[in-house]
């Protein structure tokens, strides 16, 4: 995006934060905050949108999965925004899941952190009449990269409509620091997980891809003649056929 195109990105964004604020009759917000940028940026839109007293983040690290760097990262950013937050490590919580009967895999494990931290936000948010921030980006959505019932619970997603890529320029044009732009994402759900290496390709071919695939509505074929590798692009298009009940409401089943 150029800088008019961004300006006008953030102007929108923060005009649609108000505005969904005022007609759902909410003027708080609780953000889970990570210290990476989809949970910064996010964090940034809302506290301009409708005042940073009126903002409240989270942040939920696991002892010994989360790294101090991570942690040390989000209250930074909350300090130089002027977030008021609270740390609350989720440990506890996570370990009464132990008492469960059956074997938890791996994949459940890994979804219960996420899971953990939403139930955390809701508490919060029912507690205090506030709305749950999402943090999620639109090249996550298209694809289905989050947690269903975790970090995929919110009450609007404020950068749901921006590509990884998108929301980077418009981070750098807000001020973002650049360590929290240029931080390898990561859920740090499991020890060495980073994004692009889930994903199996990194954001800026994946965005090129999805804006073919989806806005532009190249088959599969049309893009992989461009140059891009067969494997990458038939796995993006399948996760994104594959993930389609993440992006709806449960099924309701009809009796007549």
């Amino acid at each position: 995006m150029s800088n008019a195109k961004t300006e006008q990105a953030y102007n929108a964004l923060i005009a649609g934060i108000k505005d969904y604020f005022k007609k759902n009759n909410f003027k708080k917000a609780v953000i889970g905050l990570s210290g990476g940028l989809d949970s910064a940026l996010s964090a940034k839109l809302v506290a301009d949108a409708i005042g940073k007293e009126n903002l409240k983040a989270l942040i939920m690290p696991v002892k010994g999965l989360s790294s101090e760097e991570t942690i040390k990262g989000a209250v930074e950013f909350c300090t130089l925004n002027g977030t008021n937050y609270s740390l609350v490590y989720i440990n506890n919580f996570i370990k009464e899941f132990e008492k469960v009967e059956w074997e938890q895999s791996k994949t459940a494990k890994m979804n219960l952190i996420a899971r953990v931290r939403a139930v955390i936000l809701y508490n919060y948010a029912n507690t205090h009449n506030a709305l749950v921030i999402g943090t999620s980006n639109r090249t996550e959505i298209l694809l289905g990269y989050f947690t269903k019932y975790g970090d995929g619970a919110a009450d609007v997603e404020v950068i749901g409509d921006l590509l990884k890529t998108e929301e980077k320029e418009l981070a750098k044009f807000l001020g973002i620091p650049k360590k929290i732009i240029n931080k390898v994402p990561t859920a740090e759900l499991y020890h060495g997980q980073t994004d692009e290496k889930e994903l199996g390709v990194d954001y800026d071919k994946l965005d090129t891809i999805l804006k073919l695939y989806i806005e532009e509505k190249s088959s599969i074929e049309k893009i992989i003649d461009k140059g891009f590798d067969k494997k990458i692009v038939e796995n993006i298009a399948k996760r994104i056929k594959l993930n389609e009940h993440k992006r709806r409401m449960p099924a309701v089943l009809k009796i007549s």
